[in-house]
């Protein structure tokens, strides 16, 4: 690993704060590249409930909405902690993205493509790669061929596949990832996993990131702010651990339900109380756990 300047800013706080802006595009698109397979060029980034930098925002989820220019909708989500219904969500996420762009009066040929990329730190279930892709397949019950449609657009018969309608969605397992990085795509995988970033690096987006990713290249303000936020993410990840395996003994002892109930309410408290004794105020744990300021005050 390089030296103190060589230090990179995590992907998360990167696609939150620094990849949103054009200057920037050319990180965000080389991931793109790398991850959906075909070269990608972002025409702008779309606003949506799970991507504006509000107050309320949970700092274990992270997205990106852009649309390329294929007008196809690419989805980008980190995720730092587990998630009980975490493969709903992102259908969730999906269906609102394809219908928040068809309008009144379009036809259903304005629906567009969309990929969903999952960018997951925590154990998602049993699967030996770290790298999942999901896409709908007609097959044949009994011939066991794929199914192409023919449609009739501008008075020529075209063939399509229904991959090439139907949403994708690629699920990266970084705490599986173990390789030397020899391939664009494990270097990006290994850039998530420990924000190392080979300095002879060819890899789409990566070479770019190196320049514009530096953690020493931003003010003392950003600094402050990107340190706390690893800090919380860290201390959940922590308490959030020991919570569960505590609940989990709790359940089998008591019954399991009221056991992952209590274990769950256990972790709101000691992250909380962990928060503040690592000098976060009461307003960014209560930020941060989902709490009232009310509550964060009757833990204390």
């Amino acid at each position: 690993m390089g030296g103190l300047k060589d230090r990179y800013i995590r992907f998360d706080w990167a696609i939150k704060r620094l990849l949103r802006q054009k200057a920037n595009f050319d990180v965000l698109e080389g991931f793109l590249t790398v991850f959906i397979g075909e070269e990608v060029k972002i025409v702008e980034i779309l606003e949506s409930e799970g991507n504006q930098q509000t107050q309320d925002d949970k700092f274990n989820r992270v997205d990106i909405k852009a649309r390329n220019s294929k007008g196809e909708i690419i989805l980008v989500e980190v995720q730092n902690t587990s998630e009980l219904y975490y493969l709903e969500r992102i259908l969730y996420g999906v269906a609102k993205a394809i219908t928040e762009h068809i309008h009144l009066g379009d036809t259903y040929k304005e629906v567009k493509k969309v990929y969903s990329i999952s960018i997951l730190y925590f154990d998602i279930g049993k699967g030996a790669d770290y790298l999942y892709v999901g896409q709908n397949k007609f097959i044949g019950v009994h011939t066991n061929d794929q199914l192409v449609i023919t449609a009739k657009e501008k008075g020529a018969l075209v063939q399509k596949s229904p991959a090439e309608i139907f949403p994708e969605y690629i699920l990266v397992r970084v705490n599986e990832f173990d390789k030397v990085a020899v391939t664009p795509l494990e270097e990006w995988v290994a850039y998530l996993k420990s924000g190392v970033i080979k300095e002879n690096t060819t890899a789409p987006g990566l070479q770019e990131a190196r320049k514009k990713l530096q953690y020493y290249s931003m003010t003392d303000a950003e600094r402050y702010a990107y340190d706390e936020h690893l800090n919380a993410v860290m201390i959940q990840n922590d308490v959030l651990g020991n919570a569960r395996e505590e609940g989990l003994a709790e359940g089998r002892a008591e019954g399991l339900t009221q056991g992952r109930a209590e274990g769950r309410a256990e972790a709101k408290k000691d992250i909380v109380k962990s928060m503040l004794s690592n000098g976060l105020s009461v307003e960014q744990a209560a930020k941060y756990s989902g709490l009232t300021v009310e509550e964060v005050e009757s833990i204390k």
